[in-house]
């Protein structure tokens, strides 16, 4: 099994339910060597109806040493943390990488319009799949550009994991400007490109290969340099570690990946698909 890079708790993150112990067993019982715990940090979320926000760090530091302890040989926890971005607090978080011995830090675009994609919904999906994508990518990429203190940029294709319409993705032909932008800054700083495996998981449908990820967007990475490349499950729950990772794998060595990478201390390593 791969490292999952992407998971949250209940401890931390008030949308997940996991605990650890369960997180740890169901790991175990999955014979995942690595499990990065990456909790929601929402520094001053502006949406009234996320209940998603900021958690005392150095709580979570010293919990986080306990959890540890707690696992068996042949399985470990990565402290990881997952940043809600928003252009006016760039600074401050890259402020609090700089300042806590984090081993991943992932960078999330969840806002449309200054609210969550989930809590936007009906605005989100009145617009048309360009124009709704181009605005989404278009922001990821200025978050990849504006701020340095992260390793991963995390699903791209979060604006569509609440679409009704199960007929659209996220398509590099949708905004290639925009992607192209994106590509380039996390290739010249050397992060990597998440594919969040939740996404898939929210689109499945039997025999439909378009809910995996786009294999020219996949390709075009390649061709401009891309070769960092991570895999989360995003899990919230204990029946999400790792969830279809089997496939997503064998479809990313179909477009042309032959390792992802995980972090351990901010610095990547490789682990062959």
């Amino acid at each position: 099994m791969l490292t999952d890079s992407h998971n949250h708790t209940c401890h931390f993150s008030p949308d997940a339910k996991t605990t650890i112990d369960e997180l740890i067993m169901t790991a175990s019982s999955l014979c995942i060597p690595r499990v990065a715990i990456t909790e929601h940090y929402e520094l001053d979320n502006p949406d009234p109806e996320d209940d998603i926000g900021i958690f005392d760090l150095d709580s979570y530091l010293n919990t986080f040493g306990e959890w540890k302890k707690k696992c068996p040989a042949g399985l470990e926890l990565l402290m990881g943390i997952e940043f809600g971005y928003r252009k006016d607090i760039a600074s401050r978080l890259d402020d609090i990488a700089d300042s806590y011995p984090f081993d991943t830090v992932i960078l999330s675009n969840h806002m449309f319009y200054d609210r969550d994609v989930y809590y936007n919904r009906d605005i989100v999906y009145s617009l048309p799949v360009k124009e709704r994508q181009k605005i989404y990518i278009g922001r990821m990429a200025e978050m990849a550009d504006r701020m340095n203190g992260y390793d991963i940029i995390a699903h791209y294709d979060y604006i569509n994991k609440y679409n009704p319409d199960v007929s659209e993705s996220v398509m590099y032909d949708g905004s290639p400007k925009e992607f192209d932008d994106l590509f380039e800054v996390i290739i010249s700083k050397e992060k990597a490109l998440e594919i969040n495996t939740s996404c898939y998981a929210a689109r499945k449908t039997a025999g439909d290969r378009n809910i995996l990820p786009d294999e020219n967007l996949i390709r075009r990475y390649l061709d401009m340099g891309g070769r960092l490349v991570s895999i989360g499950s995003d899990s919230h729950t204990k029946e999400a570690l790792s969830q279809h990772f089997k496939e997503v794998s064998e479809y990313l060595k179909f477009c042309g990946i032959k390792e992802v990478v995980y972090f351990s201390k901010r610095r990547p390593y490789t682990e062959g698909l």
